[in-house]
């Protein structure tokens, strides 16, 4: 009589494996080694083309199509630290018909910024209280991804207004307002955060 397979066995470490990627999406080398799992499982799905290696130590299922948002789960596998900003963050709000060829992130200015052969990242710097105010995380493919609130979003396109132009400001300042993403108060206190308030104060007051 044979024995039941043993849960964490060698031959049902690929089939586990295979279950968790596909369940979450993207998975870090190091939550499958957390789960019980060989890094070398990785290897031979990936060599089996049953996995896909989208950046160093991130892996994905191959016959699943990525999300809309794969990218940015990628860029905070890889750079947990990192924020998804500006024109990234409009997109993944629903505040703009764009979809960005680069991320945008946003990231300490003594930080390092985030080596990736994809996606492409467009890098700003913060410094001080800005680099957690009007900070969110969500869940995307399984990855708690940093990402700007709405409002901190609308202040952070008039700071740099220059590198993604005003229309787009405005454009995000209409949205914000138009599908009540958040309240005055949150956009005044991000303009206080951005010191934008002088700029932007026009623009609320023709609201």
């Amino acid at each position: 009589m044979k024995k039941p397979a043993i849960k964490n066995s060698p031959r049902n470490h690929g089939r586990r494996l295979l279950r968790l990627v596909r369940k979450r999406g993207t998975l870090r080398a190091a939550e499958a080694t957390a789960a019980g799992i060989p890094a070398v499982y990785l290897r031979r799905l990936k060599r089996s083309g049953k996995l896909e290696q989208v950046s160093r130590g991130v892996y994905r299922a191959a016959d699943k199509p990525p999300g809309p948002h794969h990218g940015l789960a990628v860029v905070a596998a890889r750079s947990p630290n990192a924020t998804i900003s500006l024109l990234s963050a409009l997109s993944f709000h629903g505040m703009t018909s764009q979809l960005p060829p680069e991320v945008w992130v946003t990231i300490h200015r003594k930080a390092r910024p985030p080596k990736l052969k994809w996606p492409r990242l467009h890098v700003t710097y913060s410094n001080g209280d800005a680099v957690e105010a009007g900070v969110q995380e969500h869940p995307i493919e399984g990855i708690p991804v940093r990402i700007t609130s709405p409002a901190r979003t609308v202040a952070d396109c008039f700071k740099y207004r220059s590198t993604v132009g005003l229309d787009v400001a405005l454009e995000a300042l209409r949205e914000y307002r138009k599908k009540k993403l958040g309240s005055m108060e949150d956009l005044e206190r991000s303009s206080r955060s951005c010191r934008v308030s002088r700029v932007m104060r026009p623009y609320l007051e023709a609201l």
